[in-house]
C-alpha cells in the first residue's frame, strides 16, 4: 500500500484500518481476524458527501435542487468506481474464496464501497483536513470537467410519458445473492407493458437502470 499512501501523499499512523477498509464481508467471515469494511463504508459515505456538498456549496450558485442532483451524480456507485479504479484500490480488494466469482454487478458495487471506506479510514487516521484534501483531488476534475456518472432517468421517462398521462411503476422481479451483496432485478411498467428491466447491488440503481432501458426503447 505504500505506492498508494505516497500517490496521495499521505502517511499512515494506523494500518490496521487501511487493511479494513479492503475487507469484503466474505473475507473477514473467512479471516476471523478480520473485520469488515462495512463500518467504514458507512462513516465514508457521509464524509464524501459532505467533502462533495462543501465543494458546491463554496464554489457553485446553482439553488438546492439543482446542487443535489449534481451532487448526486459524483457519489452514485458509477462516479465511486470510477474513483476507486483511478487509485487502483482495486488491487487492494479483499473477498472470500468464490463469493463474488466472476459476478460483475457485485465487483463493481464492492470496488464503489472501498472509495468510501478508504476515505473513513483516512478520516479516522488523519482526520477531517486530510480526507478532505484527497477526495477534493480525486473527485473536483471530474466536476470542474463537468463529467456525468449518473443521470436521473426515472424522471425523464415520467416526463417522456407525462403528456399521455401514462402510469409508470418499477416492480422488483429478482433478488439474490447474501443479505450484505445482494443483486436486484427490476422491471418498468408503463401502462401495464413492460418497457424494460434493469439489474444493480441497489433497488435504486435498479430502477434507474431499467428507466433507461425504457427511454431507449420510447426513442427508436
Amino acid at each position: 500500500m505504500n505506492e498508494l499512501f505516497e500517490k496521495l501523499n499521505i502517511t499512515p499512523k494506523n494500518l490496521v484500518l487501511y487493511e479494513r477498509a479492503f475487507s469484503h464481508s466474505s473475507y473477514a467471515n473467512e479471516h476471523k481476524e478480520y473485520e469488515s469494511y462495512e463500518r467504514l463504508e458507512f462513516l465514508g459515505d457521509a464524509i464524501v458527501d459532505l467533502v462533495v456538498a462543501d465543494y458546491l456549496y463554496e464554489n457553485y450558485t446553482e439553488n438546492e435542487g439543482e446542487m443535489t442532483k449534481v451532487r448526486a451524480s459524483y457519489v452514485c456507485e458509477n462516479a465511486l468506481y470510477e474513483y476507486s479504479m483511478e487509485l487502483g484500490l482495486n488491487n487492494y480488494l479483499k473477498v472470500g474464496h468464490g463469493e463474488l466469482g466472476k459476478d460483475s454487478t457485485l465487483m463493481k458495487a464492492a470496488i464503489a464501497d472501498i472509495f468510501e471506506s478508504f476515505c473513513a479510514a483516512i478520516y479516522l487516521d488523519l482526520g477531517f483536513a486530510t480526507v478532505r484534501r484527497v477526495v477534493l483531488s480525486i473527485v473536483s476534475p471530474y466536476i470542474k470537467e463537468g463529467v456525468k456518472f449518473f443521470e436521473d432517468y426515472k424522471s425523464a421517462l415520467q416526463e417522456a410519458v407525462q403528456t399521455e398521462k401514462e402510469s409508470v411503476t418499477y416492480n422488483l422481479v429478482g433478488e439474490e445473492g447474501p443479505s450484505h451483496n445482494k443483486t436486484f432485478t427490476v422491471e418498468v411498467v408503463i401502462d401495464g407493458i413492460v418497457y424494460g428491466s434493469g439489474v444493480a447491488g441497489s433497488k435504486k440503481e435498479a430502477e434507474q437502470n431499467a428507466a433507461r432501458v425504457a427511454l431507449e426503447k420510447l426513442a427508436i
